[in-house]
């Protein structure tokens, strides 16, 4: 049989937020990957696995995940983690990778099975669906994401701000991640285009350090990078004229 490599989101770090689908993923694969920078530190990943699996099914697999200058050694890196992954799929067969949030968006996970499917012949990619950081703050905010015809935009920050900029100019909702470290400059934005009224930001959603605010509290202080922006459509207030 084929081996079997399967990316399943684990939500934004609240464990009740795992869909069924993927703790049985979790619980079925022989192995579950999780993913670890150079520190060995724990991560929301692995702390969210842990609910439902036993610790000895967990296998933790370096990445540098937090190497943004050093190209060499952040592919060393990927390189390391594929052939371990690797390795696993030729032993066990049956392998889940634990990715915070959703497989398909901007996961750890994405650029592994890339390397995964040139290295291991044959092999099958699969990906169970999570709950998003931006469902988890638009419910734990209360902030509507979308009504009628109104577009979403979703926007990772340690692009530019300027990419940020023109997103906000546009007439919908705009999502933003990654912010933590450039919170004076999307504050910035968020004044300029008149979007600073309604915005909220979050960060450690589903933790106990959790922080939901309004972006009008922004200071100019760097925050968690995974912070959260939703920055919702300018409405009128009627109610179905969009539907």
């Amino acid at each position: 049989m084929s081996s079997r490599l399967v990316g399943v989101g684990v939500g934004p770090g609240d464990p009740e937020l795992v869909t069924v689908k993927g703790v049985n993923a979790l619980r079925a694969a022989e192995v579950v990957v999780v993913p670890v920078m150079d520190s060995g530190e724990r991560g929301r990943a692995e702390a969210t696995v842990l609910h439902y699996v036993p610790a000895e099914k967990i296998v933790r697999v370096v990445f540098a995940l937090n190497e943004r200058t050093d190209r060499a050694r952040r592919e060393a890196a990927w390189d390391a983690a594929g052939s371990r992954v690797a390795e696993l799929l030729r032993e066990r067969g049956a392998v889940a990778f634990a990715t915070i949030g959703d497989p398909n968006v901007y996961s750890t996970f994405t650029y592994l099975a890339q390397t995964i499917v040139e290295s291991v012949p044959g092999v099958v990619i699969e990906t169970v669906p999570g709950i998003t950081a931006m469902q988890d703050l638009a419910a734990r905010s209360g902030a509507v994401l979308t009504e009628g015809t109104e577009p979403l935009t979703l926007v990772p920050v340690t692009a530019g701000s300027a990419v940020l900029k023109d997103a906000l100019a546009g007439p919908g909702t705009v999502v933003a991640y990654k912010f933590g470290r450039q919170a004076a400059e999307v504050a910035e934005a968020l004044r300029e285009t008149g979007r600073i009224g309604d915005a909220v930001w979050g960060s450690a959603l589903g933790l106990e350090e959790e922080s939901i605010r309004s972006a009008g509290e922004l200071d100019g202080e760097p925050l968690p990078y995974l912070s959260t922006l939703i920055a919702p459509a300018p409405r009128d207030g009627g109610r179905g004229g969009k539907l």
